[in-house]
């Protein structure tokens, strides 16, 4: 009796056949539902849409970038998160994580594009190179060549990391190779953007179950999917309570930063900075750079390299702020610091007096 494919079965009886339990997947479902800002009562219409879901065949390329993404996506905070993931789709191809190489790692590309054409999901992280073919091929092939054959029999394109989507580090000033994203070379297909440097591991795996379950996402001007970057981080952020009183740390050192006031002044980015850090955060929900101490940089935006120095306010441009969407909003956010210095005399009574203002009080403050 001939044993049948896996892309044959539906997505509940593959998981099935390899002894994850039923409350397992509901559990994941959860997980899933949680991480995709739906309500609980969309848990079984998760669980009824992945247990007829078909394993997809994923590809991934690989081009112009640092390996962050993939160690970003093997570091998922939850194994059995990860598992299941990879139980669901089938990975034909990946540069870091397949076992083989050379020809036959070529091989196993060309036969699942053409086995599965039309059908397949294409992960691609690093930006195009497009200056010259020779900063940056596989086998002998140019990155442009190899996207272009891959997207030809795409169902979909997941651009993942800030190079795919928007061209990352090496498109930054002056862009020597000449880099691009995907969306700037492929026109005829649906593309999801997952930016940031690297995404988080949640917001990968979150996006490939969310087309497995629903589809397509919906995505926000950028091609980013609105569930996870439907809002600046500024907007979730626990310091915002500071920002909204005008407390601001000065320098890395100071009482105020030690105190966890907002990092504004410092050069954060969340104001105008989309991203899920804040809320879904890293490392099994530890933290996030803003909560360890550091400003956002905004790697999840367009051009982040070139907003003007990760240390300046963004209502302080040092380059051709023309050239940076980023400082559109700095209008707004001088605004915001302007109403938080109508509490200057609050602040500096707190100063004089060596007291500090927590989180704890500005909640109590509000509440009373």
């Amino acid at each position: 009796m001939q044993t049948p494919s896996p892309y044959d079965q539906t997505l509940g009886e593959h998981l099935r056949s390899q002894g994850i339990s039923r409350r397992s997947f509901l559990k994941f479902c959860g997980l899933l539902a949680s991480s995709m800002a739906l309500a609980p009562a969309m848990i079984p219409k998760i669980a009824a849409a992945l247990e007829q879901a078909k394993r997809p065949s994923v590809i991934w390329l690989s081009f112009q970038e640092c390996t962050g993404c993939t160690e970003s996506l093997t570091r998922s905070h939850s194994p059995s998160l990860e598992g299941l993931i990879f139980d669901a789709i089938s990975l034909d191809y990946h540069h870091t994580l397949q076992a083989a190489s050379g020809d036959a790692a070529e091989h196993a590309r060309e036969d699942a594009m053409k086995e599965h054409y039309g059908k397949y999901v294409l992960v691609v992280d690093g930006s195009i190179p497009l200056d010259n073919p020779g900063y940056s091929t596989i086998a002998g092939i140019s990155n442009l060549d190899m996207l272009k054959e891959a997207a030809a029999g795409a169902a979909a394109i997941i651009a993942v990391g800030t190079c795919a989507a928007y061209g990352g580090l090496p498109k930054a000033d002056p862009n020597p190779t000449g880099a691009v994203s995907v969306s700037d070379i492929i026109k005829d297909k649906p593309i999801i953007n997952v930016p940031g440097c690297p995404p988080i591991p949640v917001v990968i795996t979150g996006v490939i179950a969310h087309f497995l379950t629903f589809g397509l996402p919906e995505l926000d001007s950028l091609g980013r999917p609105k569930a996870f970057y439907g809002q600046s981080i500024h907007d979730r952020c626990y310091r915002r309570p500071f920002y909204e009183r005008g407390l601001f740390a000065e320098t890395f050192d100071d009482e105020g930063a030690k105190a966890g006031w907002c990092l504004y002044k410092l050069g954060c980015k969340g104001p105008v900075t989309y991203n899920a850090c804040a809320t879904t955060k890293w490392n099994d929900g530890t933290s996030f750079p803003i909560e360890s101490g550091h400003g956002c940089i905004g790697c999840s935006e367009p051009n982040f390299w070139d907003f003007g120095g990760f240390y300046k306010a963004i209502s302080i441009p040092t380059g051709a702020s023309g050239q940076n969407a980023v400082y559109a909003a700095a209008a707004g956010i001088a605004a915001g610091v302007a109403i938080g210095a109508m509490n200057k005399k609050s602040k500096a009574e707190a100063a004089s007096s060596h007291q500090t203002v927590t989180v704890e009080e500005l909640n109590q403050e509000s509440g009373s």
